[in-house]
């Protein structure tokens, strides 16, 4: 993703007949998705989202003149959402959008190499942080607690991580999800 342009929900698919689609919140408060403008995809397309309710926590039933259809939604499932950086409020002093991670330097609290933020990812419960070239690692999953990641240093481009203990049952390989 550019860092002129940061990501604010996904396209999570289409309900009905009538061009609804549901579209999932990255924001702070989730109800400002489409608070900033249009929403664009990563190839360009464009979507002016106007949400109609809440359906669960994060979620919104949404419509888009683009969209007419179910069909017309298939072109946007997945798609993650976002919007150009200076449509949205800067952030205040100790906060950061997501995006500002990705590619810092990843160290333990002793201050030894803990590989770099390759990605901030979301399942559907809380945000995960990937960290590629984890010595005698490859990659891991963090948590994005206050926990597992103690401090956050743009300037410096650091983060400090408690990288967790390898479980005994689980599986061989790089670490990454299967």
């Amino acid at each position: 993703m550019p860092r002129d342009k940061v990501v604010v929900g996904q396209f999570a698919g289409p309900p009905g007949v009538r061009g609804q689609f549901k579209i999932r919140s990255f924001t702070d408060d989730p109800a400002d998705v489409a608070a900033y403008g249009p929403l664009t995809t990563p190839d360009g397309r464009t979507l002016t989202v106007t949400l109609l309710r809440e359906q669960k926590p994060g979620l919104f039933l949404a419509t888009a003149p683009e969209i007419d259809s179910p069909e017309a939604c298939e072109p946007f499932k997945g798609a993650k959402l976002s919007v150009p950086r200076e449509a949205l409020p800067a952030p205040e002093e100790d906060e950061f959008y997501l995006e500002d991670l990705v590619g810092l330097t990843a160290v333990t609290p002793d201050g030894d190499p803990a590989g770099r933020v390759k990605a901030v990812v979301n399942y559907g419960s809380d945000d995960i942080v990937e960290l590629s070239g984890v010595p005698d690692r490859g990659t891991v999953l963090v948590p994005f607690t206050k926990e597992d990641v103690p401090s956050v240093d743009l300037e410096g481009g650091t983060l400090t991580v408690v990288i967790p203990e390898e479980s005994e049952d689980a599986p061989e390989g790089d670490g990454a999800p299967g």
